[in-house]
């Protein structure tokens, strides 16, 4: 019966990740109820409500520290400021940043004035200039803080639990001998925390996608607020960049600095 040690641990898995999804969805929901209906959840949520972000603020509640780093590269890379190689190096022209955050992407390049492009991405996005962006949005009421227990997160912890399930589910099916139960049985046990993880993501994809692990319900109302202008000048092309991400890059070249890998050695 030692399948059924397996089955208590699926079970285990597939209800703690449920119910931790279940309560973010419900904090998140009250909390974007609350400021719909002008109860502020923080000190200065009726302010947040009418301000507009920068591109660095919409950067990081679309994709994080690394996604501020990216639209600081893509930035500098339009204004010749720096140059992106398709080959993946990144190249300084101007050594003189026009805020915090491109002064670190060159001093995430080093003294050299040429780096790799995916350590300076890196670096830049570790820096002191980001982590203040950061805590500013958090302090508004725009982000969420690092570690807290969001939407995000417990969609991957159900996901993770779907995967566990589905991994002991085999595992008990593949047991040697005689389990004193019919297996098509054990694997009926099994279908049911594999058929509660699975109908909890498609629920929460309904009901609350999207789920961002940086923004919280008032930044991402910003954020959809933001994609909504109209679109044709630069800084329209550098918001799509914030919001989503090089994927929104059309220049070829551009975009092959950011995709750029380096191919194995061969002997």
């Amino acid at each position: 019966m030692f399948w059924v040690l397996l089955l208590f641990l699926a079970w285990a898995f597939a209800g703690t990740a449920c119910a931790r999804l279940c309560l973010a969805a419900v904090r998140t929901d009250a909390s974007d109820a609350s400021d719909a209906s002008g109860v502020p959840d923080v000190p200065d949520a009726q302010a947040v409500a009418g301000r507009d972000l920068t591109l660095y603020e919409a950067a990081f509640l679309s994709g994080g520290p690394a996604r501020v780093a990216d639209v600081a590269l893509v930035s500098m890379a339009r204004e010749r400021r720096l140059l992106l190689a398709h080959t993946g190096w990144a190249t300084v022209v101007d050594p003189r940043g026009r805020d915090e955050i491109e002064q670190s992407v060159i001093g995430a390049i080093g003294p050299g004035g040429q780096s790799r492009i995916a350590p300076v991405r890196r670096r830049a996005a570790d820096a002191e200039a980001v982590r203040r962006l950061a805590d500013g949005l958090v302090h508004a009421g725009l982000a969420v803080r690092e570690g807290s227990d969001t939407v995000a997160s417990a969609v991957r912890q159900v996901r993770a639990a779907a995967l566990a399930v589905a991994v002991l589910g085999s595992t008990a099916l593949l047991l040697p001998g005689d389990t004193g139960t019919p297996r098509p049985l054990v694997g009926a046990w099994f279908a049911l925390p594999l058929i509660l993880t699975l109908s909890s993501l498609a629920i929460a994809r309904f009901e609350v996608h999207p789920y961002s692990p940086w923004a919280s319900p008032a930044g991402q109302r910003l954020l959809r607020a933001l994609t909504g202008k109209p679109a044709g000048d630069e800084r329209s092309f550098l918001t799509s960049v914030a919001v989503r991400g090089i994927r929104a890059i059309g220049e070829p070249e551009l975009r092959a600095a950011f995709t750029h890998r380096d191919q194995p050695l061969r002997e």
